[in-house]
């Protein structure tokens, strides 16, 4: 994919401002969740400029986003949330941004977290309307409400076949979950699907929510069967174009480190941006 070849700089601003985007994207689809659950509905506190969230049992959304931003929190914030967490029986799983208030990094050592991976941000400029990309026999177009359950389909199936290269990552949904969630992103977040046919069949499917300015790339899966066709270059690009249109300055997106999305991600001009150690606190600990 062409780019315009403007190399994109993060400092700790644009990184505030990213992490705000994921933070409103956590707790609205966290807030979705308990109205869908009612009386068996999690939490969604404030902390540190971020948020801690616990959607449903298992749910990816169960987590702490955005931390680091607003200050570093006092000891009974940490001990509120932790204490909500194990009566769920569920780990604290905080998503530290590198460039949020070093001092977070000691201090959640220092209560028990632990190191259990990373995950890569990366960014690009929007400028202007991005190249187009058709590979061919490949298009791609919006996907709609009665096919949520192909869409569904291809991302559990893309996920549950990933590419060998990279980082493997640590965590693992079933497709209920996946689902679950995905509903309340959509319902209540604005997360937008998309599908690509290829020679007649549906092959692959993506995501993506545009907030501030920030168009983010919330996943995307090619099946097995159609994959090393320009599927991904495929969505990617409309997305962008989407993004472009909306009025979007940015776009991000959150790979697993030397992954074959990042490969792709940075030939289609995005920029490594920062990184966030994943650190969970189990109970007892």
């Amino acid at each position: 994919m062409a780019t315009d070849g403007v190399s994109l700089f993060c400092g700790i601003e644009l990184g505030a401002r990213i992490e705000r985007a994921e933070t409103d994207l956590i707790a609205t689809g966290s807030a979705a969740a308990a109205s869908r659950l009612g009386s068996e509905a999690g939490f969604v506190l404030p902390i540190g400029g971020g948020v801690a969230s616990f959607a449903d049992i298992g749910s990816p959304l169960n987590k702490v986003a955005g931390l680091g931003f607003g200050g570093v929190p006092e000891a009974s914030e940490f001990d509120e949330i932790e204490r909500q967490f194990a009566k769920r029986d569920t780990p604290v799983q905080v998503e530290l941004a590198h460039l949020a208030d070093p001092a977070l990094g000691e201090l959640l050592t220092e209560r028990g977290y632990r190191l259990a991976g990373f995950e890569n941000v990366l960014g690009r400029a929007i400028t202007g309307a991005p190249a187009a990309v058709a590979p061919a026999g490949v298009r791609v177009r919006p996907s709609g409400e009665d096919e949520f359950g192909l869409w569904l389909d291809i991302l559990a199936d893309g996920f549950a076949h990933p590419d060998s290269q990279g980082v493997v990552s640590h965590e693992e949904f079933p497709r209920e979950i996946i689902a679950d969630a995905m509903r309340d992103l959509t319902t209540a977040a604005g997360v937008q699907r998309y599908v690509a046919v290829h020679d007649g069949q549906v092959a692959g499917g993506a995501s993506m929510r545009v907030a501030d300015g920030i168009a983010q790339l919330t996943g995307a899966a090619t099946l097995p069967a159609h994959r090393r066709n320009g599927i991904q270059s495929a969505l990617l690009a409309a997305r962008l174009t989407e993004a472009a249109a909306t009025g979007c300055d940015i776009a991000v997106i959150t790979t697993q480190p030397g992954s074959k999305s990042m490969q792709n991600a940075q030939r289609s001009g995005f920029d490594f941006l920062y990184t966030r150690a994943v650190l969970i606190k189990k109970f007892p600990a």
